[in-house]
């Protein structure tokens, strides 16, 4: 399979995608929620993948109810998760390799998360990846969150790209939505969410890692590099 359109930039999620956090956040709440005498399912948490913190607030209130301390919450997901992620944070298979064919044949990639830019410093600093984007969009960069399509149609004009010249992975549900929304090629790189229909429908192509996504770029070969000149 090809991709429809020569590839000029690639714009990467970074949670569950570049970086295993997405197991960490679900651990963080799950364990908080059941450490305040609540229940968290693990069917809600993944309602919140690729989420704003808005938007997830949204779905926790509507879980726990108007009365719960979601404040209280929120604060002990954060200790939490920032104990489990100052252990250490693993890189997702084959993120060191794209990254280095990407160098080859040059082209430009942006990170578009919902985390924090502290978050991203935090997550990909350690690895050195921080220096190796030419453009970070992250929360507080854009008026509305993923599933809309503004972090993505930022990250593009970040890099000077139309966004239909990108390329955009993703691994939730949620992000391929504001992906495909914001016009890019888009391919999920599944982690804790499985690829349903919508998905196969939304994508040019559903991917079992980032190797798979590095092999795709390099059969396009001359194509991208040509078309960008």
């Amino acid at each position: 399979m090809t991709l429809p359109r020569p590839v000029q930039a690639v714009v990467f999620d970074m949670d569950g995608l570049l970086v295993d956090t997405e197991t960490v956040f679900r651990d963080a709440m799950m364990g908080t929620a059941q450490g305040m005498g609540a229940d968290l399912p693990l069917e809600v948490f993944l309602k919140m993948v690729g989420l704003s913190d808005v938007l997830s607030r949204e779905i926790l209130i509507a879980h726990f109810g108007e009365s719960f301390a979601l404040d209280d919450f929120w604060s002990g997901v954060t200790r939490h998760a920032h104990d489990l992620l100052d252990a250490g944070v693993v890189l997702k298979a084959g993120v060191v390799e794209l990254l280095d064919h990407l160098d080859g044949v040059g082209l430009p990639r942006a990170v578009c998360t919902s985390s924090s830019h502290q978050g991203v410093d935090r997550n990909l600093g350690p690895h050195g990846l921080r220096a190796r984007f030419q453009a970070v969009i992250a929360r507080g960069d854009y008026d509305r969150g993923k599933p809309y399509p503004d972090p993505f149609l930022k990250a593009a004009q970040a890099l000077g790209v139309p966004p239909e010249m990108c390329l955009a992975l993703e691994d939730s549900h949620n992000g391929v939505r504001a992906a495909h929304a914001a016009g890019m090629m888009t391919i999920m790189v599944p982690d804790l969410l499985e690829p349903t229909e919508e998905m196969r429908d939304l994508c040019v192509r559903i991917a079992e890692s980032l190797h798979e996504v590095r092999d795709l770029i390099a059969a396009a070969g001359p194509a991208a590099s040509k078309e960008k000149a």
